[in-house]
């Protein structure tokens, strides 16, 4: 299957650089995963279209404030650290820019000294094992130091970063946010569960592997990035329990589907316990075991995000739903609008 087919104009000026005032206010657009028939709403009337035993399950991944700006201690040169995976203790794999200053040996100082890190080994494509020393809880420290590690297409700066965080983000661990759910406020959760519907959580921990791109021309050949995910017992019976009784699974975001997927996919559509880590890789051929549906935003050209929302809903469906989207004018990407597929 060639990534080509997965290809659609996009203007530069519908990539949302911030966030709307109110975060229920962005457009939603359901679409009808078995006709491929649209309706244009609102995301707060997602009430609408969800019914009393149905299940939405989020990712409460917190996103670290993951970059870092500070200064080789020897020469005081500027270098930019972005913290991707914590190793054993305070060992962490990072990328820093420039790569070529920073070698094994090299210390770095952030924060007049407030953190300092040492390079213990140098990977490819700009990566390095750093080991960190502070004083008190690294956390917090990198909460006093760091800044959100926003996607390369957003330019503009992020007054509030909690704005780029879930209202329900629990989980410290991730790289990027898990944008779908940026879209609910504590107020609509409160009305869907008083539906009838139920809501639960996973954690799957979102790595920068998500926005990198397809470089191979036959998708097949995609080395799919690896992200650690839990699902909790609770959540596992949970879900179960609504299969059971004939309800639907609504996933928010792909990182919650590929995580209900994966688990799905070796337990033969049921949902248990577990931890680790997940490469799956979904795209049109995939029979779904997990979910029902997905709520989840306008991805990239090409990317495996659109690959993945095509196998759920069809290719052509998704490229007409999103040639609509372009041309109703509908914000993209992380800070932009949402999509139903039901």
């Amino acid at each position: 299957m060639k990534v080509d087919i997965f290809d659609f104009h996009l203007p530069e000026e519908l990539i949302a650089q911030t966030p709307l005032k109110n975060r229920s206010d962005s457009r939603l657009m359901v679409l009808n995963k078995e006709n491929g028939e649209i309706e244009h709403t609102v995301f707060k009337n997602i009430t609408k279209y969800l019914r009393k035993g149905d299940c939405l399950v989020l990712n409460n991944t917190k996103v670290l404030p993951a970059r870092l700006f500070g200064v080789k201690e020897d020469t005081g040169a500027h270098i930019e650290v972005l913290l991707l995976k914590q190793l054993e203790e305070d060992n962490w794999e990072t990328l820093v820019k420039p790569a070529k200053r920073v070698k094994v040996g090299t210390k770095l100082t952030f924060g007049d000294g407030q953190l300092v890190a040492h390079c213990v080994k140098e990977e490819e494509h700009g990566g390095r094992v750093l080991k960190f020393e502070y004083n008190g809880i690294f956390y917090e420290v990198l909460e006093a130091l760091g800044e959100m590690p926003l996607p390369p297409y957003i330019k503009e700066k992020l007054d509030d970063r909690d704005r780029y965080q879930t209202v329900y983000a629990k989980e410290e661990g991730s790289a990027a946010a898990p944008t779908a759910g940026l879209h609910f406020t504590h107020e609509l959760l409160e009305e869907i569960k008083n539906m009838g519907v139920h809501i639960t959580f996973l954690t799957l921990h979102v790595g920068l592997g998500t926005f990198r791109p397809v470089s191979v021309e036959n998708i097949e050949k995609h080395d799919m990035h690896s992200e650690y995910y839990q699902v909790s017992k609770e959540t596992a019976d949970l879900i179960n329990n609504v299969k059971k009784q004939g309800g639907r699974v609504i996933a928010v975001g792909t990182t919650s589907t590929r995580t209900l997927e994966t688990i799905a996919s070796e337990h033969n559509g049921e949902i248990v316990a577990q931890n680790g880590w997940t490469d799956i890789f979904i795209y049109p051929g995939y029979e779904f075991k997990g979910i029902d549906g997905m709520i989840t935003n306008f991805h990239l050209p090409k990317s495996t995000l659109i690959m993945l929302v095509s196998a759920l809903a069809g290719r052509e469906h998704i490229l007409h739903a999103y040639e609509t989207a372009v041309q109703e004018k509908y914000r993209f990407f992380s800070f932009g609008d949402a999509m139903l597929i039901i």
